[in-house]
């Protein structure tokens, strides 16, 4: 496979930016990418249900993965610091275990970026099913309940979209993501100011049951680490890059810390998977909270799905590879598996649980610790503190996935 064909999973229109980025647009760039970035928002969807499944003492491990994301993030940095020519995620992963690391890289972000689409699907289908419970599709002897009808209009919706060459347009869009989330916030704050919902609930202290889905989830929100090569070299200095990381995980934990806690002591323990879902339909904050929400699918669905089909067209022959045809086969066929799969899948939140505990904890945790190790054994002789706990970071988000992957797993069949 080609080294180019192999970058193309990181060359999404939401990574690409300029060689001349000033601090500010590197601040903001590096808080969209946390906040609306590879999750497409999807954490600030489901902070609070993660919040109200493990408890107000949860908190800790929620500002300890903050901590841990942070120092990967400056962790990846290092990795490029040591050769210039490293520009992207996979770069790095080459880098440290040469071009066999640098495909199971590539493949557990696409599996990733396949699941998110699944999971933009599951999110428009939920929400417009809150604007509209008694919608059904009955074509004949078939009918389709308000779930699956609203997968398919909302694939509907997406599939010109899926068949674009250039997708700046999106891009441009999707570069609105971090107000689109503020202004979720503002709504959801604003109806429990102001419209009689009130923030009277108390919660439970800790839910040591429901902890390992809280912390699939709280992984959910810091997601971001593919982008930050990007962003790392698009900077003018990237002597401040440090302090863009800092203003990005500072402002981007605060914001879903307050949304959580606001959502939180809004429902307690009635919080659903998705925060819009509690908000009483009759309230203007609650449209403007849900029509918001309903932008991100139809505008990040192509920008999404469209790095695994260009990996998946990589491996064809240069027969078929650059055929209009075979590429737009390739994006129906990934259209009509992830409806499939959203109307079959039964919870949201379990799946947004498995994208934590396994390709989130690879990508924050587990990679950025392996790469930098190895790379940084070249460089250094013996054990340090640092090493160390780095390790234990490693330990860390092993421990994290198994238990995240198995109480996800086991609401699935229970």
């Amino acid at each position: 496979m080609a080294n180019n064909e192999l970058r193309i999973p990181l060359q999404t229109p939401t990574t690409e930016t300029t060689e001349s980025s000033t601090f500010l647009k590197a601040c903001f760039n590096g808080t969209n990418a946390f906040l609306f970035g590879s999750l497409s928002g999807m954490g600030l969807m489901t902070v609070p249900y993660a919040l109200s499944s493990g408890g107000w003492l949860s908190l800790i491990l929620f500002f300890l993965i903050a901590v841990v994301t942070f120092f990967t993030a400056i962790l990846l940095k290092r990795c490029m610091d040591t050769d210039p020519s490293i520009r992207s995620y996979l770069d790095i992963a080459e880098q440290a275990f040469g071009k066999k690391g640098r495909i199971i890289v590539m493949i557990i972000l696409n599996i990733e970026l396949y699941l998110i689409g699944i999971g933009l699907l599951m999110l428009e289908a939920d929400n417009l099913l809150k604007l509209f419970p008694e919608f059904i599709i009955k074509l004949g002897d078939l009918t389709m309940d308000g779930k699956q009808s609203f997968v398919l209009i909302t694939a509907l919706i997406i599939f010109p979209s899926m068949l674009l060459i250039d997708l700046s347009l999106f891009s441009y869009v999707s570069a609105t993501g971090v107000f689109s989330c503020l202004i979720i916030f503002v709504s959801v704050f604003s109806l429990g100011l102001f419209n009689g919902v009130g923030f009277h609930e108390k919660g439970r202290l800790l839910n040591v049951k429901s902890l390992p889905t809280a912390v699939s989830l709280y992984l959910v929100c810091f997601a971001g680490h593919a982008m930050i090569p990007s962003i790392y070299t698009s900077m003018r200095n990237t002597y401040q890059f440090s302090k863009v990381l800092l203003f990005s995980f500072i402002l981007t934990t605060l914001t879903y810390l307050a949304t959580a806690m606001v959502g939180y002591l809004m429902y307690g323990e009635s919080m659903e998977s998705q925060i819009t879902l509690n908000l009483p339909t009759n309230k203007v904050c609650t449209k403007v909270a849900i029509y918001t929400t309903l932008l991100m699918p139809i505008t990040k669905y192509a920008l999404i799905l469209t790095p695994v089909a260009t990996a998946i067209e990589g491996r064809l022959s240069e027969k078929y590879k650059n055929k209009r045809s075979v590429r737009s086969m390739t994006r129906v066929g990934l259209l009509i598996s992830t409806i499939i799969m959203a109307c079959v899948f039964p919870y949201y939140e379990s799946l947004m649980a498995i994208v934590g505990s396994i390709f989130v904890v690879s990508t924050s945790f587990l990679l950025p610790c392996l790469c930098y190790l190895k790379i940084s054994s070249d460089l250094r002789c013996g054990w340090k503190f640092e090493q160390m706990g780095i390790v234990g970071i490693f330990v860390f988000g092993i421990l994290a996935g198994v238990l995240g992957t198995y109480s996800s797993v086991s609401d699935l069949v229970t």
